[in-house]
């Protein structure tokens, strides 16, 4: 998989995240491209993941190139015109916010029914091994016990997004008709929800009013009513909610593991959370 050389001039930057910047094409509506920062077998690996989920029928914008400019490394995508991320939704209309919660939930769990040719992609658990044995934040004894932990997760076949932002959600809508898309396929896999809901959690209930404000564009009370929209949707309206936290606390610190692979920063308040659950 060679990568194109592009001219980065031709495109106009529109958005960034942790581990890089997203672009449209300035002539052509139907090209957007998500170029890497760092990593560049990050970006091969996400474009032939994302190709095998385009192929497995699950909705997310059509892959196509892998591209460099020279310095970076990206993938270039079939544009998705107007679309927008359920979190950015709900930081536009807060008074939509159980609406939009409500149906990402749907999406969610049209997604965590799926099943999966297990030969084409990995189990979430295999991921989740590696990562914490290249993690330098944790102890032996600590290891062992996250690796105990994962290990008695049940087994399934079904999809996982593996890094379940409501900010990895989109939609575009037409005559009051929304379509919905996953986006940054990265660490798709296949296993038990949970670890999927984890991430849910964590975005809506476990960060500071900074951050939520800065990467999701709303207030922690917006993503705390997101949550129990969420939750009640996927779990059911009598759902006992706390019983429900408690039970995806210690997937939500799990996810430590994916942010620290990629911020290469130890961050107290999930180890916290960990201590808390799974190495109490």
């Amino acid at each position: 998989m060679n990568p194109i050389k592009i001219n980065l001039d031709e495109y106009v930057r529109t958005g960034e995240g942790a581990n890089g910047a997203s672009y449209n094409h300035k002539s052509d509506p139907n090209i957007m491209m998500k170029m890497y920062f760092r990593n560049f077998e990050a970006a091969k690996q996400e474009l032939e993941v994302a190709k095998k989920v385009y192929d497995a029928g699950i909705p997310t914008p059509e892959p196509g190139d892998l591209v460099t400019d020279g310095e970076c490394m990206g993938i270039r995508f079939r544009r998705i015109e107007g679309k927008r991320s359920y979190s950015r939704a709900c930081g536009d209309e807060p008074e939509r916010t159980e609406e939009y919660a409500r149906e990402f939930a749907q999406l969610c769990k049209k997604l965590h029914n799926t099943h999966l040719d297990t030969t084409r992609f990995e189990n979430v658990k295999d991921r989740l091994y590696q990562m914490l044995a290249e993690n330098p934040f944790f102890t032996d004894d600590e290891k062992r016990k996250l690796h105990d932990f994962i290990a008695a997760a049940p087994d399934t076949d079904t999809a996982i997004h593996g890094d379940l932002q409501f900010s990895n959600g989109i939609f575009v809508e037409h005559d009051g008709v929304r379509t919905p898309y996953f986006i940054d396929l990265g660490d798709f896999c296949y296993g038990y929800y949970m670890f999927d809901i984890g991430m849910v959690y964590l975005c809506c209930k476990l960060n500071g009013e900074e951050w939520t404000q800065e990467q999701y564009h709303m207030s922690n009370a917006t993503a705390a009513r997101f949550w129990d929209a969420f939750a009640r949707e996927y779990f059911g309206e009598d759902a006992d909610l706390e019983e429900i936290e408690r039970q995806v606390l210690p997937y939500a610190g799990l996810k430590v593991l994916i942010i620290e692979r990629d911020t290469h920063f130890r961050l107290p308040e999930f180890h916290a959370v960990l201590e808390k659950t799974i190495l109490k």
